[in-house]
């Protein structure tokens, strides 16, 4: 299959949804003219096609590997890399000041869509370098911003997160990883992180990693610890003291090496502070904010993916008689009924994204309520967009029937690839928490009632309707309850807030200017059929949480 980027849907997203015409009218973001937002989603679709496509397969059945020297790419993937280097791909949203063209977050998510779709595992990299570039863009020194920046927002050098410990999981608080004063203001770093994605490769000269530590004598919790950027080669040329122990052995996501990073075996490991001392955890979140929307995004790029490759083989394959005569099974209900789920729920996916994403910029600029409505919005793009990701990778495997099993087809890759989604970035179960936990109490409840109300205002949908008052009516009770009920229903809250956002955004659509047969054929399959199911999780989201605990543990 040739891979095909739908420009002409990011397009109508990026006019309909994000709005990018108002953002342009900023001066901020005067550069992102009509003509240069064209040329980077057309310039993207090639490269990915170009370049980035052709070596997915053997990202996936090769992978990364390791060897006592180092990570190695799988063959081409050091070419590929650097010809994304010096076609300026990765200076799309950076700053002017800082090497970069200064364009809208939101126009960076649909170039990093593009290339993930082409290759989902392989765009990792530079989608873990924005991460690095936010956190030492408002958070480093002007000396740290001058260094590593330009560097980095070229993608000459790459940037990873590295917060994990063996012990501590997604309890970041229970870190161990030390930094201890050296005299000169740097640090030794010392410690053991784990699941770093691009902890170590061969397609770049440097790779600059965050890392979270404790100094000396600092509180326990996650109060004591601060943020540092350890390079893999330091300022003076020399190589720090950064060990790749191993990578690990995944379900999927091949190309992409997921790494055991040990820092300081032999105490020369230096690094720098970023922020102040025991500012860690809001220099991390600066990072986590934005990686939840790219792996959001993610979701979007492989139910691209596995969407177009579904399409493609319904077309193709010829079984069975439809009124008398054989026929493709595009022709069938149920596959028909298949593949407009993906359409339509890939089509939800992005606008949910691409909606969060020109929050990001808005509240740039400064703006309050477009920082209150991205706080609200991320869980959900982060978690509904990578729960369907799943859902519409696996309905890619059930349209190729049995040869979906089979991997030389690739649809079970997208499958395979698309599952850590759901876990990496803080779990789903973590985003419904804290939209439960801190969201919905955000600007004193302020920011739920203003989406709430911005929905209601639009929705003309009897179904979107029913939902929009339903998560109204839960959300309400929800502020309220007590911390079990509230975790209990916080899931299916996710959901059904989610799906009337997307029905909202999609419905949105379906009135603007332009909408195709495509767009208006999805948009009602997903209102009178998507939005009812969101409402069968009422009863959930209003269930109390006792029967969750009728068992004890030792009964499980």
């Amino acid at each position: 299959m040739a891979f095909t980027a739908p420009v002409a849907e990011q397009r109508f997203v990026l006019d309909n949804v994000a709005n990018i015409a108002e953002l342009a009218d900023a001066e901020r973001f005067a550069a992102a003219t009509p003509d240069v937002i064209d040329a980077v989603l057309e310039g993207a679709a090639q490269f990915a096609a170009g370049e980035w496509a052709p070596l997915n397969r053997v990202g996936d059945t090769v992978g990364a590997k390791w060897t006592p020297d180092g990570v190695v790419m799988p063959d081409g993937y050091r070419a590929a890399y650097q010809a994304y280097v010096e076609g300026g791909w990765g200076t799309i949203g950076v700053s002017e000041a800082f090497g970069g063209q200064g364009l809208p977050f939101v126009v960076q998510a649909a170039v990093l869509e593009t290339l993930g779709s082409a290759n989902m595992g392989f765009a990792l990299c530079p989608t873990l370098t924005v991460g690095a570039i936010e956190a030492i863009e408002h958070h480093g020194t002007p000396e740290q911003q001058a260094l590593y920046l330009p560097k980095l927002a070229t993608g000459e050098w790459t940037g990873t997160m590295n917060l994990t410990e063996p012990q501590a999981g997604s309890d970041v608080g229970a870190l161990r990883a030390t930094a201890v004063p050296r005299g000169d203001g740097t640090f030794s770093i010392k410690g053991t992180k784990i699941y770093i994605s691009f902890g170590d490769h061969d397609m770049a000269d440097n790779i600059v990693h965050l890392v979270l530590a404790r100094t000396p004598d600092a509180p326990a919790g996650t109060r004591g610890i601060s943020l540092f950027l350890v390079p893999k080669v330091r300022a003076d040329g020399t190589m720090n003291d950064v060990r790749v122990v191993s990578i690990e052995h995944k379900m999927g996501l091949h190309a992409s090496p997921t790494c055991v990073l040990s820092f300081g075996d032999h105490d020369d490991c230096t690094g720098e502070l970023i922020g102040p001392e025991f500012g860690g955890m809001r220099a991390m979140f600066t990072m986590m904010n934005n990686a939840r929307l790219n792996v959001g995004l993610q979701g979007v790029q492989v139910a691209e993916a596995a969407t177009q490759k579904a399409v493609e083989y319904a077309k193709e394959r010829v079984q069975g008689a439809r009124a008398g005569a054989q026929s493709a099974i595009i022709e069938h209900p149920d596959v028909r009924r298949m593949l407009m789920r993906m359409k339509a729920q890939t089509m939800a996916a992005r606008a949910l994204v691409y909606y969060a994403c020109g929050q990001v910029d808005r509240a740039g600029m400064g703006d309050a309520a477009a920082k209150d409505r991205l706080e609200i919005t991320t869980p959900l793009a982060k978690a509904h967009a990578t729960d369907l990701g799943n859902e519409i990778a696996s309905i890619g495997v059930q349209v190729h029937g049995g040869m979906g099993f089979v991997e030389e087809t690739g649809a079970a890759q997208f499958f395979r690839d698309a599952r850590i989604t759901p876990i990496y970035e803080g779990t789903n179960g973590i985003q419904a928490a804290d939209l439960v936990g801190r969201k919905l109490s955000l600007s004193n409840g302020g920011a739920f009632a203003s989406l709430i109300a911005d929905m209601r205002a639009e929705a003309q949908h009897p179904q979107l309707t029913a939902l929009v008052d339903a998560c109204e009516g839960i959300g309400r009770r929800l502020q309220t309850a007590d911390a079990d009920d509230r975790q209990a229903a916080s899931y299916p809250f996710l959901t059904m807030l989610s799906v009337a956002t997307c029905g909202w955004l999609l419905e949105r659509q379906a009135r603007a200017e332009g909408a195709d047969a495509v767009k208006q054929a999805s948009v009602a399959f997903y209102l009178d059929q998507i939005v009812p199911e969101a409402m069968g999780l009422e009863a959930a989201a209003n269930a109390p949480a006792a029967p969750l605990y009728a068992l004890s543990a030792d009964a499980f």
